[in-house]
């Protein structure tokens, strides 16, 4: 019984990488609509904190208390990580294909493997590397900057801008590695980061604006955004979470990391955005080298 239950959960990740993968089209429909970056990602955490509230007052109402002198950690992990990688993803995707813009948020445990080194002083080994190396030039075929003819679009701006998604992504993984160490859940983690941005974020939303969009289609766009906050927010990281309880930190990001993946599906069904042979192989080059960069973290870590 336990062990079908583990098989059945490890669907759970997969979809929390599905989920995340579908973030562009939702971003990308928003941006068109001329609804600016600030108030997309205004739109989803606001939404998705009274989700979350009521997530965290079924599950134990204890996940709720912090201490003040640990704020910085959720400051750090909601503005300076979740903030700044969807503020880059979000330029990012409207200059690369949905693809691309994925694979380069998969390179941030390449980014968190140079933190660590740094800030805890976790050994770089050889094979840490080797991955590392791999999965850049994995990036780079996927990239499509080695070919003259492709509808995967690109620019220098963009992949520049994707990279510094994946450094902000690697920045929310240490700062919650940080409050995890100070015994915080990670539902907690999840809620306050989400606070931080939302307390950032209200004065800059273009309040007149969005509620000239939603009046406009009242039903269809309150729908499209709650869809936008369930799918990029909350579903995604709800069934990572769970997934966490019942198997490893390690496989759990494997499976997760089928968002590239995911973006690849999305980008050829609503944008035609058809991947050359290259680009594949990059795209399966980077995501062996993550998932082989991702074990040995866990095992590390176990």
């Amino acid at each position: 019984m336990i062990k079908k239950t583990n098989n059945f959960i490890s669907i759970f990740p997969i979809l929390s990488g599905i989920f995340f993968g579908s973030g562009g089209i939702f971003i990308r429909r928003l941006i068109e609509l001329g609804i600016d970056s600030y108030s997309v990602v205004f739109l989803r955490v606001f939404l998705a904190l009274p989700i979350l509230i009521f997530w965290l007052f079924v599950a134990d109402k204890k996940l709720f208390y912090i201490k003040l002198k640990d704020i910085w950690v959720f400051f750090g992990a909601g503005v300076l990580g979740t903030l700044g990688l969807n503020l880059s993803y979000n330029y990012s995707i409207t200059e690369l294909s949905l693809s691309l813009s994925a694979v380069l948020l998969s390179l941030a445990p390449i980014f968190v493997v140079i933190f660590s080194f740094f800030l805890f002083k976790k050994k770089i080994t050889g094979t840490k590397v080797f991955c590392m190396l791999l999965a850049i030039l994995g990036c780079a075929l996927a990239s499509g900057v080695f070919e003259s003819a492709s509808t995967m679009h690109w620019s220098f701006k963009g992949i520049v801008v994707g990279l510094f998604a994946a450094i902000f992504y690697s920045l929310y993984s240490i700062f919650s590695k940080i409050a995890m160490e100070k015994k915080y859940d990670a539902l907690t983690i999840t809620l306050y980061s989400t606070v931080a941005i939302t307390i950032v974020l209200f004065p800059m939303n273009d309040w007149r604006f969005v509620g000239e969009i939603i009046s406009s289609s009242p039903l269809e766009m309150s729908i499209f955004m709650l869809a936008h906050s369930l799918c990029t927010c909350i579903f995604p990281y709800a069934l990572y979470t769970i997934s966490l309880k019942y198997m490893d930190t390690g496989k759990a990001s494997i499976l997760c990391s089928c968002e590239p993946i995911a973006a690849t599906v999305f980008g050829l069904i609503f944008y035609n955005e058809i991947p050359t042979i290259l680009s594949l192989v990059g795209l399966v080059i980077t995501l062996i080298a993550l998932a082989i960069l991702s074990l040995k973290e866990a095992v590390a870590n176990s």
